[in-house]
């Protein structure tokens, strides 16, 4: 990889993964970082489920520090449907009937509590 240029899609591996980035390094002492918002079009909630320090992957190049020869690189423009697992929160059925039922009960309580 003696010249990289921006578009270029490059292979690399993952040196580390954090809550706002993937880490990568490259042949010919290049570094880049996949940061969270260049892995997919959807909410990403933990990288960790999808990357591990280690894995190859591809990325294009979207901008070069030639100073430091740091690659700022995106994923999802190399491969748009990375999958993440979604975790969901059950739901019961109830939508606001509960705060309904409750909500005069609170007010009372506390109009009470305040004229004492």
């Amino acid at each position: 990889m003696s010249k990289i240029n921006i578009g270029d899609i490059v292979k690399g591996q993952v040196t580390g993964v954090t809550k706002y980035g993937v880490f990568m390094s490259f042949e010919d002492e290049y570094s880049g970082l996949v940061h969270i918002s260049e892995v997919s079009n959807k909410y990403v909630k933990d990288l960790k489920e999808k990357f591990m320090v280690g894995d190859v992957i591809r990325a294009k190049v979207i901008d070069i520090d030639k100073d430091k020869n740091h690659l700022k690189l995106s994923i999802k423009e190399v491969n748009p449907k990375v999958k993440f697992s979604k975790s969901k929160i059950e739901e019961s059925g109830l939508g606001f009937e509960l705060l309904e039922t409750n909500l005069p009960i609170w007010v009372e309580k506390r109009m009470s509590e305040l004229t004492k």
